[in-house]
């Protein structure tokens, strides 16, 4: 069985799932729809689909499923749409900024049965799938403490920073699933604090461009998280977890792991410049587990639940970073 797929956003994220599916022989990009129709025509062209208006491919029986690579404030609305149609559906994160929000649509999920995967793609590279196989074998003992490290190379645009919900709700919220994915257990508790250190645009549209979380679960391990806007260095990304027997790390990626040393010292190659480089597997494994669960009727993972919680994760944060107070998550 190939997979029909149409693709609604053709941005920056839009292409790299495009791009994913080309490399996925069970999958085929069917139709593409975008308001900037060159951005459309381009994906479809290179892929061989068709450019639709979105309610053209919700209605194609033949389109088995639809990514949903638009803007954040259209995916409650597009997922709902979605699911009325019997489509099964991908949607990138979040689902929507409001919590409320996020439940009412998972209840018409849920009404129309229809399947739904959510894009926390860092579930899937091969780095972090590997840690945690390792802490699943028992190689760390029980975990006690993971800490967290993302930093994006620089900041984002202005308006995309005023219509992204906060560095919590844009940025950490992939650093609060991999808390869940890591501890596997729910967090209970949150304390924030961000600040404005060097993007007065950033302050200016009332968001922070350095940020740091402590997460703790509901036996008590505990996750610590820093992010920043800014890493001239490239593209920071670093997990470590703790536990009763040892450690396990994730360190930095980079284009190859060649070290020349000489009289002047140690150099390596700079970091991968962004997440489109740095998680490219993760981007074409994660398609690929969405089809394979299509192809065999299998549960999709992550799911609706698992952005809801992460969004209510970073709710927290945010309250907790405005007031200087500790924050507890009441989930429902």
């Amino acid at each position: 069985m190939t997979v029909s797929i149409g693709l609604l956003g053709a941005g920056r994220i839009g292409k790299v799932h495009a791009e994913a599916i080309a490399t996925n022989r069970d999958a085929k990009l069917t139709a593409v729809f975008d308001p900037v129709v060159d951005a459309a025509a381009a994906i479809a062209q290179n892929a061989g689909a068709r450019q639709a208006p979105i309610d053209d491919i919700l209605a194609d029986p033949a389109i088995d499923a639809v990514i949903i690579a638009t803007p954040t404030d259209l995916h409650a609305d597009q997922i709902e749409a979605a699911a009325q149609a019997g489509k099964a559906i991908f949607c990138e994160k979040p689902i929507d900024l409001d919590t409320e929000r996020v439940r009412s649509c998972l209840d018409v999920v849920a009404r129309g049965n229809a399947r739904l995967m959510i894009g926390f793609n860092r579930r899937f590279d091969p780095h972090i799938a590997e840690l945690r196989g390792q802490i699943d074998r028992g190689a760390v003992g029980d975990v006690e403490l993971a800490q967290i490290t993302s930093r994006d190379p620089a900041p984002p645009p202005e308006a995309y920073v005023r219509r992204s919900g906060g560095i919590f709700r844009d940025m950490m919220i992939h650093d609060f699933d991999m808390a869940r994915f890591l501890l596997d257990e729910e967090i209970v508790e949150v304390s924030a604090t961000g600040s404005v250190l060097f993007e007065q645009m950033i302050g200016d549209a009332g968001d922070f461009d350095t940020a740091t979380a402590t997460l703790r679960s509901e036996t008590g391990r505990i996750c610590v998280i820093t992010n920043s806007r800014r890493a001239t260095y490239g593209y920071d990304q670093r997990i470590e977890v703790h536990g009763s027997k040892g450690l396990a790390a994730i360190d930095n990626t980079r284009a190859t792991n060649v070290m020349v040393a000489d009289g002047s010292g140690y150099r390596t190659e700079p970091l991968l410049p962004f997440f489109m480089e740095r998680y490219l597997d993760a981007y074409k494994r994660e398609l690929a587990v969405f089809v394979d669960a299509l192809t065999n009727s299998a549960p999709l993972s992550p799911n609706g639940m698992d952005g809801l919680r992460a969004l209510e994760i970073a709710d927290a944060a945010e309250e907790s970073a405005r007031t200087s107070r500790k924050v507890t998550i009441q989930s429902r």
